[in-house]
C-alpha cells in the first residue's frame, strides 16, 4: 500500500520534516525516528474525536514548520540532528475490528526493523496494543518494558462485549507476552476505576502502578527513579506510552475521559524528557488527544511538546548528555 498521507485532512508532516513511504524502504533508510499517525478512536468508551489527534499534534505550533526546533535547555535541535521522517497516517477505519490494528502493527514493525524509533501519534489508547507488539516482534518478545503515563490503568478484560477498546490494551499486551507484567510501570493513576477484580489481576501480574497519591506524597522524581530501575532490569528497551489524560484536565481538556487531579503539563514534559535522556527508548506513542473537546488547542500544544521533548532527549542522549549535565541557562552564563 502506498503512502496515505493524512486520513482526515491534507498530507502534512510533523513540523515540516521529510515524508517517507513505508512501502518504499529507500525513503526511510537510515532514519533515526519514523513518525506514524494512528487516527483511530473506535475504542473510546466516552468521548470520541481522537481520530483527529494526529493532524493536530503534527501541526499545532506557532513557529514556522521548517523542520528545526532548537531546544533552549538542552542546546540540541532534534529535527536537524536526528533524521526524523513522517510516514503519514495508517488507514484505520473507525470500527472495532482487528484489521486496522494489524495494519498499524505492521507499520510499527517495519519502522523498527529499519533501525528507527517509531513515534505513533494517536488515536485512542487502543493503539498501544499494536504499537508495543510491533516493537516487541523486533526487539524481543517480553524484552521491552513499558512506562505508561495515564489516569487509567487500561487493564480491563472486556469493553462493551469486545476484546478491543481503549480500556483494555495493557491486559492484551501482558496476556500475549509481548511485555511482562513485572516490567510494566504506570504513572498518574487516579479516580474510580478499575474495580477490585481488575486490581487483583494487576497484582498477580506484578505490575507497578504509581497512583497520584503516591506521586504527590513521594514526589515525581522519586517515582521516576524507582520506575527507571525496574524498566531497565532484564529488558533491552523501553516503550513510552503517554495518555494526555494523565495531566489534569484544567491543563489538558481535549481528551476522551478527563479525570481531575492529575499531573501538571510541566511535570509531564520534565518526565518524558528525563526518560528520553536516561533510558534506551525504543518506541513512543502519544494518545487520547480529542480536538473536538480541546480549548484553544491547549491539549494539542502539550502533545506536540511531549513529542519534541522526547526527540530532544533522544538527541541529547546520543551526544553523550545526561540528566546531570544539562547546561546552565543562557542568563546564568558559562
Amino acid at each position: 500500500m502506498s503512502r496515505l498521507g493524512g486520513m482526515y485532512g491534507p498530507d502534512v508532516t510533523f513540523l515540516g520534516v521529510d515524508r517517507c513511504d513505508l512501502a518504499q524502504p529507500s525513503t526511510f533508510e537510515g532514519a533515526d525516528v519514523v513518525i506514524i499517525g494512528a487516527p483511530y478512536d473506535a475504542g473510546t468508551s466516552y468521548r470520541a474525536g481522537a481520530r483527529f489527534g494526529p493532524k493536530m499534534i503534527r501541526t499545532t505550533d506557532y513557529l514556522p514548520h521548517d523542520s528545526s526546533r532548537p531546544h533552549l535547555a538542552l542546546r540540541v535541535d532534534p529535527l536537524q540532528e536526528l533524521r526524523v521522517v513522517d510516514a503519514g497516517d495508517i488507514e484505520m477505519a473507525g470500527v472495532e475490528k482487528q484489521a486496522p490494528l494489524d495494519a498499524l502493527e505492521n507499520a510499527v514493525r517495519t519502522a523498527t526493523e529499519a533501525g528507527a524509533i517509531p513515534i505513533i501519534l494517536g488515536g485512542d489508547h487502543t493503539i498501544t496494543w499494536p504499537d508495543v507488539t510491533g516493537v516487541a516482534r523486533v526487539k524481543g518478545w517480553g524484552r521491552v518494558s513499558v512506562i505508561h503515563f495515564d489516569a487509567h490503568a487500561d487493564t480491563g478484560s472486556i469493553q462493551f462485549g469486545s476484546l478491543v477498546g481503549h480500556g483494555l490494551p495493557m491486559r492484551r499486551l501482558i496476556e500475549s507476552g509481548a511485555c511482562r507484567g513485572d516490567r510494566f510501570l504506570q504513572i498518574g493513576l487516579r479516580g474510580y476505576w478499575p474495580e477490585p477484580p481488575t486490581l487483583q489481576w494487576m497484582a498477580e501480574q506484578k505490575m507497578r502502578s504509581f497512583e497520584m497519591h503516591e506521586v504527590v506524597r513521594r514526589g515525581l522524581d522519586a517515582v521516576l527513579e524507582e520506575a527507571f530501575a525496574i524498566a531497565v532490569d532484564d529488558c533491552d528497551g523501553v516503550f513510552v506510552s503517554v495518555d494526555l489524560d494523565v495531566v489534569d484536565p484544567g491543563m489538558a481538556p481535549g481528551t476522551g475521559t478527563p479525570e481531575p487531579g492529575g499531573l501538571t503539563g510541566r511535570q509531564l514534559l520534565d518526565a518524558v524528557r528525563r526518560i528520553a535522556i536516561e533510558l534506551p527508548v525504543v518506541g513512543i506513542d502519544v494518545v487520547e488527544v480529542s480536538p473536538p473537546y480541546d480549548a484553544a488547542e491547549i491539549t494539542a500544544f502539550l502533545a506536540n511538546r511531549v513529542v519534541l521533548e522526547m526527540l530532544s532527549g533522544i538527541a541529547y542522549r546520543r551526544k553523550g548528555g545526561t540528566w546531570e549535565t544539562i547546561p546552565p541557562t543562557l542568563l546564568g552564563g558559562r
